[in-house]
């Protein structure tokens, strides 16, 4: 089955079957003048990388360890340089694919088994050494690193701004599932820019379709995907397995595609897992992908709470004029209460009590079943762009999340984090199933994806993929990424009422 209207680049699979060993299969080329095709994790900076990391724990190194006094002290520092770079490259930290989300403590962990590992070295080389002064003499290593590994998520986040051109192919559900899914959300640097189905099934989605493959493996398949990527001038072949893809020709369409100068990349059936969380391997033939469990204890979980904890009391000393003054408004143009406290469930289900500036009528919960049939979600939660229980302060308390600032007491008291979930009501938990209960396995938020990817404009399935995301991939410096994206998003207001 070929290709409405495209050049059919020339394959192999004229040739007689008996040639198919004794010549070299010339395969059709997809010729690209771009540079989207290439490593994203740049293969020519890592050479600099490398050196400016050796120079900069080498050469600081020896200059202390000389002023110090310190004996051998260019031994010494060629030494720390050579293991350095050793545990660097054993880390996997020279690849090529540099992490969407590096762990915070990543360079920070191997510069200390650096320290452990020359601590045994010059123990038993040369115990002459002072500790303090090696220690003092690694420190700019420790700095260097931190800068490359900055510099190289800077330059692979600018290569990315340049979306890559994809062509789908697979059966037809898989494909529209991709391509929804694909084009539902602009935080990726793919573009769709065709789709290839496998059969006659139609596709729903709204994307160009230059031909289909036959249901059954056929000897035009590569010429086929190969021809739609040059009609659409693709870089990328997306391929969705499904049972129209067994494994034998997904092979040989790798090999045909390859051959002719086209990336391809499989669809798994893992969704919302963050790519740093994947450590692909292969063992008896099979292509292995190991799936590292999300972090629930451990060095990372300790230092969320200390963050939490320090920066809850920090914030409540800072802010306590503006807490004060929301207060008095609060109270001025009003009748009722200042605080709107409410029982929330927290991690493992466990309620709480939330605090909330008031920002709506003293009887607003009675009056919510009269407004029942007004909800704009379309999940448990309530929502009213102009709901008329909002006070005039109210609306505006909301749009800045002003209202919001109490719950640093609920983060100090260990209900609630800085960073995390949206906090659910009873009845709402109590409509979940088992795939949104999982929201509950962390603490929820003050802060967290589904604020600052538009809150109350999102779909309830939209909001729950997202606290999905956050409960399995979370790190510290996800945490800290997300703060600082907090920041524009409540200068934006978008989504908040």
């Amino acid at each position: 089955m070929g290709l409405a209207g495209a050049p059919r680049p020339r394959t192999s699979s004229g040739l007689p079957r008996g040639q198919g060993f004794g010549h070299p299969r010339q395969a059709p080329t997809v010729r690209r003048e771009r540079g989207a095709g290439a490593p994203r994790g740049g293969p020519g900076l890592l050479p600099l990388v490398v050196c400016v990391e050796a120079a900069g724990l080498g050469l600081p190194g020896w200059l202390v360890l000389r002023a110090d006094g310190q004996p051998e002290a260019l031994a010494g520092a060629l030494a720390a340089t050579l293991v350095w770079c050793g545990v660097r490259a054993t880390r996997g930290r020279y690849a090529l694919r540099v992490p969407d989300r590096p762990g915070a403590l990543t360079t920070p962990a191997d510069w200390l088994l650096l320290i452990g590992v020359l601590a045994v070295l010059w123990t038993a080389v040369d115990p002459t050494i002072d500790p303090a002064a090696a220690v003092v003499a690694l420190i700019p290593g420790l700095l260097t690193a931190a800068g490359t590994s900055w510099v190289r998520r800077l330059a692979r986040s600018g290569r990315r701004r340049t979306a890559r051109r994809v062509l789908v192919v697979g059966e037809a559900a898989g494909v529209d599932r991709a391509v929804r899914l694909l084009t539902s959300r602009k935080d990726h640097g793919y573009r769709v820019v065709a789709a290839l189905p496998v059969g006659p099934a139609a596709l729903s989605c709204e994307v160009a379709v230059p031909g289909r493959l036959a249901p059954a493996p056929a000897d035009d398949d590569a010429s086929t995907v190969l021809g739609a990527a040059f009609a659409h001038d693709a870089d990328l072949a997306l391929v969705v397995p499904g049972p129209g893809f067994t494994e034998e020709r997904l092979r040989r369409l790798s090999w045909g595609l390859h051959d002719g100068g086209l990336e391809l990349s499989v669809v798994s059936h893992l969704l919302e897992t963050a790519a740093d969380r994947i450590r692909p391997s292969s063992a008896a033939g099979l292509t292995l992908l190991h799936i590292v469990p999300p972090l629930r204890r451990g060095l990372q979980p300790a230092l969320k709470a200390a963050v939490d904890r320090t920066g809850a009391a920090c914030g409540l000393i800072a802010l306590s004029p503006l807490l004060l003054l929301i207060a008095a408004a609060v109270r001025l143009t009003s009748k009722g209460p200042v605080f709107h406290r409410q029982t929330r469930q927290g991690r493992h289900n466990h309620p709480f009590v939330m605090w909330k500036f008031r920002t709506m009528v003293v009887d607003a919960e009675r009056l919510k079943a009269r407004l029942a049939a007004a909800n704009e979600n379309d999940g448990p939660m309530f929502k009213m762009r102009r709901d008329p229980r909002v006070t005039r302060l109210g609306r505006l308390l909301r749009r800045s999340s002003l209202d919001e600032l109490p719950q640093l007491i609920n983060v100090l008291k260990g209900d609630m984090s800085l960073v995390g979930p949206r906090p659910p009501l009873p009845d709402e938990v109590s409509r979940y199933d088992e795939r949104e209960l999982r929201r509950l396995a962390v603490r929820p938020g003050l802060t967290g994806l589904w604020q600052v990817s538009g809150r109350s404009d999102l779909s309830w399935q939209e909001t729950v993929s997202l606290d999905l995301w956050y409960v399995d991939n979370w790190s510290v410096a996800t945490d800290m990424g997300l703060m600082a994206r907090t920041l524009r998003a409540v200068t934006d207001g978008r989504g908040a009422y």
